[in-house]
């Protein structure tokens, strides 16, 4: 297989598919009353004298934590496809390639919030890409702590 096209399989290929998970969880089959079905019962079960309001709130806090993770896992992923790792070469940081893919993470964040506008049951947010945005810049933060930690930048 030609080096390119292997690059961009391997590197691109997970962004892709992260990027088609991120929008399947962005459909009506994943909205706030339909999830709620799965993580409230969980909860209440945990939970049994948990209030309504108490509940509303616990499923909201999951759902965003979920906005968190999904984006920081797409910025590193965003991050790795970048960076073009190459054997025997840790290849330092570099604050360009990290602020590119948060970029990228940004403009995804800010379409997908866009496809809910057209989705009977979701809602778009500016809020919702702020909260993508940070968990892009905290998965970054982290990865980058963690480097310098282990001492590769």
């Amino acid at each position: 297989m030609h080096s390119k096209l292997r690059y961009s399989v391997f590197y691109w290929l997970p962004v892709l598919l992260w990027m088609v998970v991120i929008f399947g969880a962005s459909s009506d089959r994943h909205s706030f009353s339909h999830s709620s079905r799965l993580i409230g019962p969980i909860v209440r079960w945990l939970i049994p004298h948990i209030s309504d309001h108490a509940l509303y709130r616990v499923i909201f806090g999951i759902r965003k934590i979920a906005h968190l993770m999904e984006y920081a896992i797409l910025a590193l992923l965003i991050w790795r496809a970048l960076r073009q790792p190459v054997s025997n070469n840790t290849r330092p940081w570099q604050w360009r390639r990290a602020t590119f893919a948060l970029l990228l993470v940004v403009l995804y964040a800010a379409s997908d919030e866009f496809h809910q506008a057209f989705v009977p049951s979701r809602e778009a947010s500016v809020i919702d890409v702020l909260i993508d945005t940070s968990g892009a810049a905290v998965g970054l933060g982290v990865l980058w702590m963690a480097g310098r930690r282990c001492g590769r930048w």
